[in-house]
């Protein structure tokens, strides 16, 4: 256990640490990416369901 190692050990942690960072951020990205297709879709389905509305008064 000299001083070098330390140095090693902590860079391992940090590459880590860094990793899973990462991967928390792809999750979250992914996740914002779900949502915003099923608010889209939402509004989709209400701007059809508005128009036939008004198809169907005329």
């Amino acid at each position: 256990m000299g001083f070098g190692d330390g140095g090693r050990i902590s860079d391992r942690w940090s590459s880590k640490i860094l990793w899973l960072c990462a991967f928390g951020s792809a999750v979250g990205l992914y996740m914002v990416a779900v949502e915003r297709q099923m608010q889209n879709r939402q509004k989709r389905m209400a701007a059809e369901a508005a128009a036939a509305a008004a198809e169907a008064g005329e």
